[in-house]
């Protein structure tokens, strides 16, 4: 439907929203509207286990993004996911300020100058940048 339409003012909270409310009712998995960013983040969420996979699926008017939710013993791999730089505020943080999310058990999200990344791996080449997101 129509929802494809409305313009979307925060695309990543929006993925954020749809994986957080297809969690909520358990379901496999979930679409989003693709994107270059949320590719990049759906890749890091596979990397680090709180997806299992993702595939993109061809369509007029978008191409979307179908993502393979986790679950293990009904509990699912993703408990929380934060939006925190936001359109109307964009958060940086140096290398130094990069945060340790949920006990070191989560990850923070990073767009940097060298692409989409974890905070560790951020942190590791020395990166600074927009802070994304949390998930944990």
């Amino acid at each position: 439907g129509e929802e494809f339409l409305m313009a979307v003012t925060d695309p990543i909270a929006d993925m954020l929203t749809r994986i957080r409310n297809a969690i909520m009712v358990k379901h496999d998995d979930v679409l989003v509207p693709s994107s270059r960013m949320k590719l990049s983040i759906g890749k890091i969420l596979r990397e680090e286990g709180f997806i299992t996979g993702y595939e993109v699926l061809k369509g007029k008017p978008q191409p979307m993004i179908k993502i393979h939710l986790k679950y293990t013993d009904n509990q699912p791999a993703i408990l929380g996911l934060e939006r925190m730089s936001k359109p109307g505020l964009r958060v940086y943080v140096s290398r130094r300020e990069i945060p340790r999310v949920y006990g070191g058990l989560g990850i923070a999200i990073l767009s940097t100058s060298k692409g989409i990344m974890t905070g560790q791996k951020a942190w590791q080449h020395c990166l600074g940048g927009e802070l994304l997101c949390h998930i944990w």
